[in-house]
């Protein structure tokens, strides 16, 4: 396995990544803000939040391209279409299970049946993220295969 390639390309996918999605919310594309979202699992505060999220999405991030690396590896291949094609599915699961479930255990999202009562800083995603914008699955869609294309144009299968 191509352990340096994962150690630093896994690094460099991720924070484009991220600079992407910050950069269409910026742009107005979508309100979803990673770094937020995981650093308020942490502290309250929005600020210290997305300095804190930023650091674990790029742990996260890098247990994911452990997993490309390690896919690449099994098949003994590393091409730019099965890394996009692995994307994919990676953001296929976060959109369809993984973000949904996130109102379950994150202590400052609401869930989907919060009423006006509710107090929590953070809405809930909800299916496919359209929560945050009819454009989020779009852009949350591309951002990861383009994660998942960098991932198999650099990494070496074995």
């Amino acid at each position: 396995m191509d352990w340096t390639g994962w150690a630093l390309f896994g690094l460099v996918a991720t924070t484009a990544l991220t600079a992407a999605l910050t950069t269409a919310q910026l742009a107005g594309l979508t309100r979803i803000d990673f770094p937020l979202a995981l650093g308020t699992l942490v502290t309250e505060d929005p600020d210290r939040a997305r300095v804190i999220g930023f650091f674990l999405h790029l742990g996260a991030g890098q247990g994911f391209a452990l997993g490309y690396a390690a896919t690449f590896a099994l098949l003994h291949r590393a091409t730019w279409w099965i890394g996009a094609l692995l994307g994919f599915v990676h953001v296929a699961i976060a959109l369809t299970v993984l973000l949904p479930l996130l109102p379950g255990v994150h202590p400052r999202m609401a869930s989907q049946r919060a009423g006006l009562a509710s107090t929590a800083m953070l809405e809930p995603p909800g299916l496919f993220a359209l929560n945050y914008g009819n454009q989020t699955p779009v852009v949350v869609a591309v951002v990861h295969v383009v994660y998942g294309l960098v991932l198999g144009v650099l990494l070496h299968a074995g």
